[in-house]
């Protein structure tokens, strides 16, 4: 799927677009950056409540397309400098790390 198919689904809020037209294969849940750079998939949405630029270089490193951060989190400038610069789509959410996986495994479950 689209990660724009995938936001306009879930209804994110972008605050990087990022590549919108890449591809999403699957999503990722962890607020431990040894744990997402052992085990997220590439091409994947990594959810988080990581708030900060090293969440952007480990996306970077396992090749995830986006991060959500949850919890509407503010995003820092330093975050958002990295995610731009890298091209990693930063995107937000009022839901818990737990719904907001639930809701991305069910839209990606039904493409």
């Amino acid at each position: 799927m689209k990660l724009s198919e995938l936001i306009a689904s879930a209804g994110f809020e972008v605050i990087s677009p990022g590549n919108a037209a890449c591809e999403v294969v699957a999503g990722y849940t962890s607020d431990l950056l040894s744990d997402v750079m052992a085990h997220c998939p590439e091409d994947s949405i990594f959810i988080t409540v990581q708030n900060h630029k090293n969440s952007v270089a480990v996306s970077t490193l396992v090749g995830a397309v986006a991060i959500l951060v949850v919890h509407d989190r503010e995003i820092p400038k330093d975050m958002l400098d990295a995610a731009q610069a890298e091209n990693v789509a930063l995107l937000r959410t009022s839901k818990n790390q737990f719904e907001a996986s639930c809701l991305v495994a069910k839209i990606l479950s039904v493409s």
